[in-house]
């Protein structure tokens, strides 16, 4: 998309008017720095930066991801440096633009062992700042929305890294709308007959749903203008993956129960389950699907009502209630906090992310006992990127684990001394053996005693890396 600093400071004005000057500052710098270059599609280098910098606005940023956005390539593609940066912009920029450029001065025997390394020194920038992730999401964004001029080779390896690698970072750290363009971006290219069937197939869901959301619309109107209750709302298909993934498991549209879903988002004050209540007035809510992710927040913070009712018209509809702070963050992850806290938001996401975001600490778990980035990949994709279960402890504290995991794995990790000296285990009221593989949803309560301790053979029946560094040790 062709764009001027003209229009990405309109955007910055709305919201962060006192930096413009410094962003101004940045775009000359980076337009002088790439004025011989061109992009794949024959624009002026510039306009990639412009649009990281204006993906930025969307999650509000500070002045410094700003600049580091429109400053992102300068080091690796110009002559210019980090210490040209520190010097021009200070140290939180220079800190951030070396955060998204790439290694290129060590020497890599080929091309997979160069992005894996560069892969794993991303993820660790979480240890850091996550400001540097949200601006390489914002990169990879704008690089996928113009991978049509790459080679076709080069579209399906971009396109699987960002399915594989950059769809599940934006997931875990809440980014909910740029992960779900990403998903379908990805899909455009690694499976375009199967894109371009559903992307026809959501638009005769819109119009199959046209007539049963505008009497929704009135409904819900009616109902909470009745009870003084001010409210905002969108109506959203399943994004073009999600019903790709649900049709590949066999699911046929009609079986789809959260095929449309009418976000209605309340204010703070208000409670999001009295309208939950008002909701079931209007339609006949839908047994076993209804989910209070208030209480039980996502493992990536998301929080929510979600209930299915008999909607006008014949049709399912699927209402998710929640307050405006809940669905910022939903939308937006830990970028919300930018527009919660302005230039105090990095502070509150570091903050956040070590305090509530479980694969963060697994991240740091694997990062300390991997030596190879390959391995490290490897290890990220199979334990945390995988098809993962949630599980619940007897304080229904939900637990994340990739799939396969046994009830040693869940002892390690809810704490390294259970495991060390974990007894007995029960699932959901009935006692099982402690080689047992978990499910989805399971409910286990563990006993422990000092009498109990790791033996040898529980290597051979656990497959997250914190139990098998924490058996070993204790064998040691």
């Amino acid at each position: 998309m062709s764009i001027t600093i003209e229009e990405v400071i309109e955007e910055i004005k709305k919201y962060n008017p006192e930096e413009i000057e410094r962003v101004k500052k940045a775009y000359e710098v980076a337009s002088y720095a790439h004025r011989n270059q061109k992009r794949e599609s024959g624009e002026p280098y510039i306009i990639h930066p412009l649009n990281v910098c204006l993906n930025l606005t969307t999650f509000k940023a500070d002045g410094s991801s700003l600049c580091a956005g429109l400053l992102h390539d300068v080091v690796e593609d110009t002559e210019l440096t980090i210490k040209d940066i520190r010097r021009d912009f200070g140290d939180d920029v220079a800190f951030l633009v070396d955060g998204v450029t790439k290694l290129s001065n060590m020497h890599f025997n080929n091309k997979d062992e160069e992005t894996n390394a560069n892969i794993r020194r991303l993820i660790n920038s979480l240890n850091d700042d996550v400001r540097i992730i949200i601006i390489k999401l914002c990169d990879r964004l704008h690089n996928m929305r113009t991978l049509s001029f790459k080679e076709p080779y080069k579209q399906i390896r971009s396109a699987e890294e960002t399915l594989y690698i950059f769809v599940p970072i934006a997931y875990f750290i809440g980014a909910f709308t740029l992960k779900c363009e990403l998903e379908d971006l990805c899909l455009s290219y690694l499976d375009k007959a199967s894109y371009d069937m559903l992307k026809d197939k959501k638009l005769e869901i819109e119009q199959d749903y046209e007539e049963c959301c505008n009497q929704a619309v009135i409904d819900v109107e009616n109902i909470l203008k009745e009870n003084n209750i001010k409210y905002t709302y969108r109506i959203k298909v399943l994004n073009i993956y999600h019903l790709y993934q649900k049709l590949n498991k066999g699911y046929k549209l009609n079986d789809i129960h959260d095929l449309v879903n009418f976000k209605l988002i309340v204010g703070d004050n208000e409670d999001p389950y009295r309208v939950l209540g008002l909701i079931h007035k209007l339609y006949t809510p839908m047994n076993n699907k209804f989910k209070d992710y208030i209480a039980c927040p996502k493992t990536n913070m998301y929080r929510s009502l979600h209930t299915t009712v008999f909607g006008p018209h014949n049709h399912l509809l699927q209402f998710q209630i929640k307050t405006k702070t809940m669905d910022d963050i939903n939308s937006l992850g830990l970028a919300a906090y930018w527009k919660m806290f302005r230039e105090e938001g990095r502070t509150k996401m570091q903050y956040e992310l070590k305090l509530n975001y479980q694969f963060f600490n697994t991240l740091r778990d694997l990062n300390a006992v991997v030596k190879s980035d390959s391995d490290f990949i490897a290890r990220v994709k199979q334990e945390i990127f995988s098809n993962n279960i949630y599980v619940y402890t007897v304080r229904g504290d939900i637990i994340e684990l990739p799939k396969g995991s046994t009830v040693i794995d869940f002892a390690y990790k809810v704490h390294s001394d259970i495991g060390n000296h974990l007894s007995k285990a029960y699932i959901n009221g009935k006692e099982v053996k402690l080689f047992h593989k978990l499910n989805n949803k399971d409910r286990i309560m563990l006993l422990h005693n000092s009498k109990s301790h790791p033996h040898k053979s529980w290597l051979d029946h656990v497959i997250t890396s914190k139990a098998k560094r924490n058996i070993k040790d204790y064998l040691k």
